[in-house]
């Protein structure tokens, strides 16, 4: 027998018009972490119809399929993840205005749309330039900061089912937002989204933006890390409970918890993920026994038990 694999990754390169899937990649190193963990597949597309390929044969051949975006929320496990990891390519990183509603492809970048946006005299997405990921993520979890959130600014998105190929549009009533949350499930591929935002003056809205900027700089640490790793319990600071349960500081092996902010990871180069994932378990565990209180990942984990 040959190697499956490979098959697989030759039959997706049969329907790409390039050599865009590559079996053994390092998927690990395409996230803020860094770490080291490889996929079987990995697979950059770049239109609907290579999405829908791709999709068919995963479920043709009864293939575990994950997505990746901007890689800025996620952990994969050192072992890695048996299937076929996606990551959408630059055709769905357009950004259209019309009036006072933007349309982006759901690979854009959060900064890029922020900046983008903002010099054109639209308010109210200068928030998401400090947050590093990709619409599609931002969109599926909720994303937010300075208070506000992608619940404030979609007006709608388009979805394509990872399972089926099956393409629907929800409106946002239909995405039911929550705090880091929303109604699209683990199948579910954001391709494109509406936003709505204000006529605004665009020297103010640049000034938000560095301002925000300015900010970040100074109260969050830079370097291999995937964000705030775990979400806020209600009416609380997840960063002030880790740092009074005598965390900050705190070292797993290659990952340690920030000084400069006690909510985020940083990992050495060539770190593990091992090392990320028993440090957020021991810190739940010192939370929990100083507070009573259990705190939840906002980290996606890929790979693990």
């Amino acid at each position: 027998m040959g190697n499956p694999w490979k098959e697989i990754s030759n039959k997706i390169n049969q329907k790409l018009s390039r050599e865009a899937s590559i079996c053994n990649y390092e998927i690990g190193l395409q996230t803020t972490y860094r770490t080291m963990g490889t996929c079987s597949i990995f697979a950059k597309v770049e239109t609907i119809t290579e999405l829908n390929h791709i999709v068919n044969i995963s479920r043709v051949k009864d293939v575990p399929l994950a997505v990746i975006g901007n890689g800025s929320n996620l952990l994969i496990a050192d072992e890695g993840f048996e299937g076929l990891m996606i990551k959408l390519g630059s055709g769905f990183e357009s950004v259209e205005l019309s009036e006072d509603r933007v349309y982006v492809g759901g690979a854009s970048k959060l900064p890029v749309v922020a900046r983008f946006t903002s010099s054109k005299g639209l308010a109210g997405f200068e928030w998401a330039v400090g947050v590093p990921g990709t619409v599609g993520g931002a969109v599926k979890m909720n994303a937010g900061g300075h208070g506000s959130d992608m619940s404030l600014n979609i007006e709608s998105v388009e979805v394509v089912d990872t399972k089926t190929a099956a393409t629907k549009s929800l409106t946002l009533n239909d995405l039911s937002f929550g705090y880091r949350k929303s109604a699209i499930s683990r199948n579910q591929l954001v391709t494109k989204a509406t936003l709505r935002l204000s006529q605004g003056d665009a020297r103010e809205s640049l000034a938000m933006i560095k301002e925000i900027v300015r900010w970040r700089v100074e109260n969050q640490p830079g370097g291999q890390n995937a964000g705030s790793v775990f979400t806020n319990p209600d009416d609380n600071s997840a960063g002030r409970l880790i740092d009074e349960s005598g965390c900050k500081g705190l070292r797993v092996g290659s990952a340690e918890i920030s000084k400069k902010h006690a909510n985020f990871i940083q990992v050495d180069t060539g770190g593990k993920a091992q090392d990320v994932k028993d440090l957020m378990d021991l810190v739940q565990v010192r939370v929990h026994s100083k507070f009573g209180i259990h705190l939840k990942e906002e980290t996606q984990m890929i790979g693990f038990s």
